[in-house]
């Protein structure tokens, strides 16, 4: 028997990779996940969602998913990956590092082998909070 259509719409599998709409999704299933159990002592939890702005068709490899997470945090308005560039040193794994002030946010240098990118991220966090978790993530 197939599923009904609801359910097949809130289907991880489903969504949109980096889709804005899908992340307002998973937040609502989770909700109505924690209905259905009954938690005596629920929460209710507000959530501003962030953008992954996507322009570029290349990225350096496994930075998207780390900063789909990063965008789910809260105070994290836009995430834009930018310029990819050729370091002079070797990272042997991926790493998010912060780099300048901007005018709404800060600069990060995510590298990864020989290869750099820009990302910028606009927040109203402090450099210290921010690095905290952007080190999470790495």
């Amino acid at each position: 028997m197939l599923p009904s259509l609801f359910e097949r719409s809130l289907e991880f599998k489903r969504f949109n990779k980096y889709n804005r709409t899908s992340k307002f999704l998973i937040i609502l299933k989770l909700k109505l996940i924690s209905q259905k159990q009954n938690f005596p002592n629920r929460i209710e939890i507000k959530f501003k969602l962030g953008r992954l702005v996507l322009n570029h068709s290349t990225n350096i490899e496994g930075l998207i998913p780390i900063l789909q997470k990063l965008a789910l945090q809260n105070n994290i308005k836009t995430i834009t990956p930018a310029v990819i560039s050729r370091a002079r040193g070797r990272s042997s794994k991926l790493i998010i590092r912060l780099s300048v002030k901007t005018i709404n946010g800060y600069k990060a240098i995510a590298r990864k082998g020989n290869t750099a990118q820009e990302v910028f991220i606009s927040t109203e966090l402090s450099k210290d909070e921010l690095k905290e978790i952007i080190d999470l993530y790495n």
